[in-house]
């Protein structure tokens, strides 16, 4: 597993860990919003003296093979060896490719995320997934790579637009859903204002859906049993923003997580008893702050099919993490057709599409 730490000390905690570690060379991967605006905040750090460094362009839509085959390359170029490391300086597009590069390059080189966007902060970064998008799906592609660690400074989320940081708020929202020690922390969730931040309460619940998430990690790794957790919001999350891809205006990956919770809060209302007020006043906050996806019935057929690829299904029927209530986690459960598309009728009817 990895250490992660969350510091205001950045420069030293990441100066302590190479010290630590017996790399032979060190690599840095940005892109190109992380390389003027982050990496600065590393570069007098002695021990990346000699480090070199890629950037890519910005953006998931960027997270391809064709990516990833140039971090291959830039390694391969500079004479990076099993013994060397690379540092992925970004938000969830850098450290899923990042970390798909070290999974794969001289089958496997040690790596550390220093995650930039609240997404990469709460999720992305944390739990070893790696990979990349592929024939229009999401991390088609992947492996499994624990970087050595995942080191949070929450000044990188001052940064952020409010489209990113809402991005990142969708996955905290769904941490706070699976939280079965939640002793209030899923009202403080609904009451967060992404208009007026505080950014001393939002570290707090930074740090709070961090420990979800690794709790749920530490318990199943490998995603073989209660990590499928992390998958609520996903199945049909991951197939709006597929569609998305296919549009001048791609969504953002937390905005599509967005609509896959209220569509599988819908599912779990229908299957497993989720209380519907409170389905409704999650779905009310989320048409408070995040904008309405064009979604309409003629999409039914292409995300039907977007779903029916998803890597989670074990069979041919669709698989959906739900819950029953708040922590009341219920994995493996199928909803036919007629379920998934009077899902998507809801998020319609609630925001008036």
């Amino acid at each position: 597993m990895s250490t992660i730490k969350i510091t205001d000390r950045l420069a030293e905690e990441l100066t302590s860990h190479l010290a630590s570690g017996s790399q032979d060379k060190i690599f840095i991967l940005t892109d190109t919003n992380t390389h003027t605006q982050c990496l600065p905040l590393l570069q007098h750090i002695p021990a990346l003296a000699h480090a070199k460094e890629l950037v890519i362009h910005a953006g998931d839509t960027n997270k391809t093979l064709e990516q990833l085959s140039a971090v291959w390359q830039f390694l391969s170029d500079n004479g990076a060896t099993r013994h060397s490391l690379l540092i992925n300086v970004g938000g969830g597009m850098i450290t899923d490719l990042g970390g798909f590069a070290g999974a794969t390059f001289k089958r496997g080189i040690r790596t550390i995320n220093i995650p930039t966007t609240l997404m990469a902060s709460v999720d992305a970064s944390i739990g070893g997934k790696t990979g990349v998008n592929f024939n229009g799906l999401k991390n088609e592609i992947g492996a499994f790579h624990f970087p050595d660690a995942i080191l949070i400074d929450c000044m990188f989320l001052k940064t952020l637009d409010r489209q990113n940081i809402l991005s990142g708020y969708a996955e905290m929202l769904k941490h706070s859903l699976l939280d079965a020690k939640a002793d209030g922390s899923f009202a403080a969730i609904l009451s967060f204002n992404p208009d007026a931040i505080e950014y001393s309460e939002l570290n707090q619940m930074v740090a709070r859906s961090i420990a979800v998430k690794a709790c749920i990690v530490e318990e199943d790794p490998m995603e073989k049993g209660i990590r499928k957790a992390l998958n609520l919001g996903h199945t049909i999350g991951h197939a709006i923003e597929s569609l998305s891809f296919q549009s001048p205006n791609p969504l953002l990956h937390g905005h599509a997580v967005a609509i896959g919770l209220i569509c599988e809060l819908y599912l779990s209302h229908r299957l497993c008893g989720f209380p519907i007020e409170k389905l409704r006043s999650i779905a009310a906050y989320i048409k408070e702050y995040y904008a309405p996806f064009p979604l309409a019935c003629k999409h039914y057929d292409a995300l039907y099919d977007l779903m029916r690829h998803d890597k989670k299904n074990e069979s041919d029927a669709i698989n959906f993490t739900l819950i029953a209530n708040i922590g009341d986690i219920r994995i493996n459960q199928i909803a036919d057709r007629r379920l998934i598309e009077l899902s998507l009728d809801f998020y319609q009817d609630f925001f008036g599409l």
